[in-house]
C-alpha cells in the first residue's frame, strides 16, 4: 500500500502507530509519501519506507491534519500556521486530490460550519499587489489581505522580507472577519482569479474526518448515508 503522509501532530501520532506495527510485522508492504519535509522527518524517524510522488503515482490512501473542516462537506483548509518556505501547499494538496481514500484528523472546536479566520492563497510575486487588489475587491468588507513574511511581524506588504515559497511565489493570507457560509463559493472564486497560483482549501469526494474531543473519537464522511455501493 503507498500511504500519502500528512503534517502535523495527529499525523506525527499516526505515523509512529504506522512505524510500531511495521517493526512488529504486522504492516507489510508500505511505502510513505511525505508531503512536506515534517513529514519525511517523522517517518523517516518512524522507520516508514519513503518514496517519491510522480504524475503516475498512486496514492491508496492519505491522512493529513487539516487546521479548519466545514460541517457536512468536509471542505478543509490547510496551510494556515505552517511554514511555507520549505513546505508546499502545492505538493500537499496534489497527494491529497491523488488519494483513493483521504482522512482528515481534527480537533473538535475545528469542525465547525459558519467558520472564519484565514485562507493561504499563493500568488505571483511579480504581480502580486495586482491580484491582491481584486481578491480584495472580491470580499470587499468580509476579509482582510495581508503579505506573509519571512520574519518579522506581518502586513499588507509583508514587511521587506516577504515570505517566498520553494516554488518561487508569495503567500497573501486572506483573512475572513465575517463567517464563510460556504468554502465551496470562496475555493471557486479563488480559482477564477488569474494571478492565484493555488489556496488552502481542499475539496475532495469521498471523504473522512476524524474528530477528536474529551469525550473521544467521531469519524464523519461526506458519502450520503443513501448512497450505493458498487459491488
Amino acid at each position: 500500500m503507498v500511504i500519502g503522509l500528512g503534517s502535523g501532530i495527529a499525523s506525527g501520532m499516526a505515523m509512529q502507530y504506522i512505524g510500531l506495527q511495521l517493526g512488529a510485522g504486522a504492516f507489510k508492504d508500505i511505502v510513505g509519501i511525505p508531503m512536506s519535509v515534517a513529514s519525511a522527518n517523522e517517518a523517516a524517524k518512524a522507520g516508514i519506507p519513503l518514496g517519491h510522488y510522480e504524475d503516475s503515482s498512486r496514492i491508496d490512501f492519505a491522512f493529513d491534519d487539516a487546521d479548519i473542516i466545514e460541517e457536512r462537506t468536509l471542505i478543509a483548509v490547510i496551510g494556515r500556521t505552517r511554514s511555507q518556505g520549505e513546505e508546499s501547499i502545492i505538493q500537499e494538496k496534489t497527494i491529497l486530490n491523488a488519494a483513493n481514500k483521504l482522512v482528515f484528523i481534527v480537533r473538535e472546536n475545528q469542525y465547525k460550519c459558519g467558520m472564519d479566520g484565514s485562507i493561504p492563497v499563493l500568488v505571483n510575486p511579480v504581480n502580486w499587489m495586482e491580484t491582491a487588489e481584486e481578491i480584495d475587491d472580491l470580499f470587499l468588507g468580509d476579509a482582510e489581505l495581508w503579505r506573509r513574511p519571512s520574519v518579522g511581524l506581518a502586513g499588507p506588504h509583508g514587511g521587506q522580507f516577504p515570505l517566498v515559497t520553494r516554488e518561487g511565489h508569495n503567500v497573501i493570507d486572506v483573512i475572513f472577519t465575517s463567517p464563510i457560509l460556504s468554502l465551496a463559493e470562496v475555493s471557486m472564486s479563488l480559482d477564477n482569479i488569474d494571478g492565484v497560483i493555488e489556496h488552502g482549501i481542499i475539496s475532495k469526494f469521498p471523504c473522512t474526518a476524524v474528530i477528536a474531543s474529551e469525550s473521544g473519537l467521531s469519524v464523519v464522511d461526506n458519502v450520503p448515508k443513501n448512497a450505493v455501493k458498487e459491488p
